[in-house]
């Protein structure tokens, strides 16, 4: 029988599948999503990103399991300014956590089980010293030993790696030219690897699902300006504390988006790169939604939002030529580089006036204020060009206009223009906003 929410969401995805090949990600998995056993399904995941195309840096976390091995041994944990102060002894345990961490990542990544996801995957696993460390040095006073910082990141071998199609793995651990490891922040190291690879997104695998606003509310895209000032305000949850001045860095730094994604929820990785709503927050650089003037390119789409509001009657029906002839006087609404809303504005300067037509907006939008930025859009636009009034003709969406500051006008209020042109059949009413 045919699963209908199945081709729904695999239609809903294909889209991202498109963008994200060839793509690099760098995907920053915490120690306690290593030391909990959430790697299990976390690995099957990140096989399939693989198989479609998606270029993986997989950078893991050791925090947790340097705490086990420091009690076990009986020795003792310092910190300044929030970094381990590592000592030779505790250099000693960093070497030891890497590597049986890394031992379960890659065993994790070579499961192939029959009725599984990653059966038949053969995901080759990629590593090397590709990261040059220098020590840390002193700080106020405090010698941070063999806690150290990255130097140089050797991005042509990355991306021969995963040019050959590897992942590529990295635990938190530098060499210096002289020869030594040196402990480093797994947060800071995958940051700074998203900037070097120039990478489409960095990802954070954390214990929450991501911002929540004051009123406990999931937050589920910041622009790295509100992230910022959620920061100063200081409401957030520990971990995404600590997150997230780094994913905001990286987007400063030009990564197009950065996400935090909770490693307790089940293929809460994949909801977020690949469906329209995603599960944790994602950081970008700019605001996610914008109005732009349209292009012919954006025909198509236009065309899938308009065309059920003309069956509907809401809108007058429009030809893919008439669209054509007028698509300088279109605008189109963008979400994170999907086209949503539409709207166009032709203007009739002799009366100082401008009509705002075939304003539509997706279902799946309407609850996000997308015809109100459009709107201010167009108001905006009159503004510039001088003109004292905006003027709307509908049939059913009369309310919505009157409760945004138009008021109803008989048809002599319109241009002489317009009035030649209007539709006694549909009898639409008129209504004006004074600018």
């Amino acid at each position: 029988m045919l699963n209908r929410e199945f081709v729904l969401s695999f239609r809903e995805a294909a889209p991202y599948i498109n963008t994200f090949r060839g793509k690099t990600f760098v995907l920053a998995v915490s120690g306690e999503a290593v030391m909990e056993g959430g790697f299990h399904n976390l690995s099957q995941d990140i096989n399939l990103l693989v198989s479609l195309g998606v270029r993986v840096v997989l950078v893991h976390g050791i925090r947790p399991q340097i705490e086990t091995l420091l009690k076990r041994f009986g020795l003792n944990r310092l910190f300044h300014r929030d970094r381990r102060v590592t000592d030779a002894s505790t250099m000693e345990i960093v070497k030891q956590a890497c590597g049986a961490t890394r031992h379960g990542i890659e065993a994790q990544l070579s499961m192939g089980m029959p009725n599984s996801p990653m059966f038949g995957s053969h995901l080759r696993v990629a590593g090397g010293n590709f990261i040059t460390a220098q020590p840390l040095g002193v700080l106020d006073g405090v010698d941070m030993q063999y806690t150290g910082q990255v130097r140089r990141i050797d991005v042509d071998g990355i991306n021969t790696r995963l040019g050959a199609g590897e992942l590529v793995l990295l635990s938190p651990v530098g060499y210096s030219v002289t020869g030594e490891a040196f402990n480093l922040t797994m947060e800071e190291m995958a940051a700074q690897l998203a900037s070097a690879l120039k990478a489409e997104k960095l990802i954070f695998v954390i214990e929450g699902r991501g911002v929540t606003n004051e009123q406990g509310q999931h937050v589920s895209s910041l622009t790295a300006q509100q992230a910022e000032d959620l920061l100063h305000a200081g409401h957030l949850q520990r971990d995404v504390t600590a997150y997230l001045p780094y994913a905001i860095k990286a987007t400063r730094d030009g990564i197009p988006r950065a996400h935090l994604v909770s490693h307790h929820e089940d293929g809460s990785l994949l909801a977020e790169l690949f469906t329209n709503g995603g599960t944790g927050t994602m950081i970008a650089r700019d605001s996610l939604v914008k109005v732009r003037n349209a292009s012919v390119d954006d025909i198509g789409p236009i065309l899938n939002l308009i065309r059920p509001l003309e069956e509907q009657g809401i809108l007058v029906k429009r030809s893919r030529e008439h669209l054509e002839m007028e698509i300088s006087q279109y605008s189109v609404l963008e979400h994170d580089g999907k086209i949503y809303g539409c709207v166009a504005m032709h203007v009739f300067p002799e009366a100082g006036m401008a009509e705002l037509a075939c304003l539509a907006v997706a279902p799946e939008r309407r609850e996000g204020r997308f015809g109100e930025t459009l709107l201010k859009h167009v108001e905006y636009q009159a503004r510039t060009r001088g003109l004292k009034a905006l003027f709307v003709l509908t049939t059913q969406t009369a309310h919505w206009f009157v409760e945004r500051g138009f008021a109803e006008a008989g048809r002599g209020q319109l241009p002489l223009a317009r009035q030649a042109f209007y539709n006694n059949q549909r009898r639409s009413k008129i209504f004006v906003k004074e600018l």
